[in-house]
């Protein structure tokens, strides 16, 4: 019986299920890996399979002691080119790991170049892969390769010539090149990185991947330095921009395909001391269309936002830093209120996700298309939903806010750091107390923290040292803390999630924002009178409710007063 009819006849998988794999097949796929791709199984359902049929052991790599001395021993282009790796030796018997235990080829291979009996294990490409970068680096392969063109004698060039423009196309074009910079951006993906950042030093090149907003460098081959030109002339080709232009700062993006989806990046370079440095932010449409509710907004402000967002005129402010998540937000507002009857118009700098059933317009300083150029140029334009990318001065605040009194739902953002600070923002930038309290609607703030991993969260009990006096520790709370496993990359976090602040503009704060009362002062009003939650509160909310940990709290929130 093949290993596909098994996983039938265990109920792994349905029988459309196994006729979808078998037309989806490619060339010489196995069709067990075929229903991995189309995620009807998990690679360990059949790996097990493998394991009863041939007598070999499977196991879990995060849960093994490697061999240190073996690995840096064994030979690497046979760990690169047959995605395996050793486990450990002993009495001449090396055991090692694979997720291929047909490929018999490698095996004999192994005992040619070391000399000893090989056993196997089985476990899973992810695992293997895992290990593979951690001991031997990202494109280690594909830098060996690079080393062994180049050749090494011993001589290094400290001062070169300045390449010319068709020396850095050609240098960046090489198969191999092309071919370490995709693994760089698989390997982000894989991980779920949010931005990539390449860093030149004097004696080194670090890449570092930011996961759930915290950087995590990643371990690269120490002769990757030797091909930072080339890297950057690589990235600069796919983005197009100036290859020769290496003193000033440059942004472009690209567009790649990768695990089945469409991924924008948008790249930026900055001349650094030791060579050009990148950063690319990796913009998943998938991550950006989701629910109020999936970006981990509960009551009262999902009740508040359903209610703003359900209104036909008004502003809606979205506040918080930079990498907060206000543009997700926003577009989550829209995905939610668009359908066939209603215009939706967008300007931006820049446009990061593109959303089927909404104009999107690029704003281009150059040229003078400005925040409210755009606007202005909306109003003619018959729509009935408007969003600008940000507020940043008095004329862009002046024109959203005519929009919203001329009978247009307005979403805009905000650099401020709570909701009562956005309307005294707006008054410091010159607009009018009455224009303001006439035209917003609601402000929300929020910030991002990291989620729990569901799989190794475990639960405490806190000491009361550790527990914020603000937070209302009561006997019967559930509170959970981060432990770490293979899924979550050993972190304990896996995701992120907003918690949130929702100030509606009522009667009594638009007599306040004409009196000009302070933003302490609306707060207090706002919190005493009309119960409203700030962040932090609504983080200790989440922390009961498991979903993520009071050291994340602390971390972006300030303590309330």
């Amino acid at each position: 019986m093949s290993v596909a009819e098994t996983l039938l006849t265990r109920k792994k998988i349905t029988p459309e299920q196994l006729e979808k794999a078998k037309a989806a097949r490619r060339g010489s796929e196995r069709l067990e890996k075929c229903l991995v791709r189309l995620g009807y199984i998990r690679e360990r359902d059949y790996l097990e399979l493998y394991g009863e049929s041939l007598s070999i052991p499977v196991v879990d790599l995060s849960q093994v002691n490697l061999d240190e001395k073996l690995m840096k021993d064994f030979p690497t282009k046979a760990v690169h080119r047959y995605h395996l790796v050793p486990i450990a030796r002993n009495n001449g018997t090396i055991k090692v790991a694979t997720a291929n235990p047909f490929d018999l080829y490698a095996f004999d291979e192994l005992r040619m170049l070391t000399g000893a009996k090989i056993e196997t294990v089985l476990a899973t490409e992810e695992d293997i892969g895992r290990i593979i970068k951690k001991h031997f680096g990202v494109g280690g392969h594909t830098v060996e390769e690079l080393v062994k063109e180049i050749g090494s004698d011993g001589l290094q060039i400290i001062s070169e010539r300045e390449s010319t423009d068709a020396d850095l196309i050609e240098e960046a074009q090489e198969a191999t090149v092309v071919k370490l910079v995709n693994e760089i951006l698989v390997e982000a993906i894989r991980d779920r990185a949010s931005d990539v950042h390449i860093e030149p030093y004097e004696h080194d090149l670090k890449i570092r991947y930011r996961i759930d907003g915290v950087l995590h460098t990643t371990n690269c081959p120490p002769e990757i330095r030797r091909f930072q030109h080339a890297i950057v002339s690589r990235i600069k080709i796919l983005s197009n921009l100036n290859i020769a232009e290496k003193r000033l700062p440059q942004d472009g993006g690209f567009k790649i395909r990768a695990q089945n989806r469409d991924i924008d990046l948008r790249v930026s370079i900055i001349p650094a001391a030791f060579g050009e440095a990148v950063v690319m932010r990796i913009l998943d449409k998938a991550s950006a269309l989701l629910s109020l509710t999936e970006l981990g907004m509960i009551d009262p402000a999902l009740e508040g936002m359903n209610k703003l967002i359900a209104q036909p005129y008004g502003i809606i402010l979205v506040t918080g830093p930079t990498g907060s998540g206000k543009t997700t937000t926003l577009y989550s507002a829209l995905n939610t209120i668009k359908n066939d009857t209603i215009k939706i118009l967008t300007v931006e700098d820049p446009i990061e996700y593109y959303i089927d059933g909404i104009q999107q317009v690029q704003t281009k300083a150059r040229i003078g298309l400005t925040f409210a150029a755009g606007l202005r140029s909306f109003l003619r334009h018959d729509p009935d939903v408007i969003l600008v990318g940000e507020i940043r001065d008095l004329e862009t605040a002046e024109v959203a806010i005519n929009a919203s009194l001329t009978g247009h739902l307005v979403f805009s953002t905000l650099h401020t750091n709570d909701t009562t600070t956005a309307n005294t923002r707006l008054l410091d930038m010159g607009v009018e107390p009455f224009l303001v309290s006439s035209s917003i609607s609601g402000v929300l703030a929020q910030r991002l923290v990291r989620k729990l991993c569901p799989d190794c969260k475990e639960e405490y009990k806190p000491e009361a040292i550790d527990i914020p006096g603000d937070f209302k520790y009561e006997k019967g709370d559930k509170v959970y803390r981060a432990v770490g496993c293979r899924d979550c990359r050993h972190t304990g976090y896996r995701g992120r999630m907003g918690i949130f602040e929702l100030l509606m503009i009522n009667d009594e704060m638009r007599e306040m924002i004409v009196n000009r009362k302070s933003a302490g002062q609306m707060q207090d009003i706002a919190r005493k009178k009309y119960g409203l939650q700030l962040m932090r509160e609504d983080g200790w909310n989440k922390v009961r409710l498991g979903t993520t940990t009071i050291d994340e709290i602390v971390r972006v929130t300030q303590a309330v007063l």
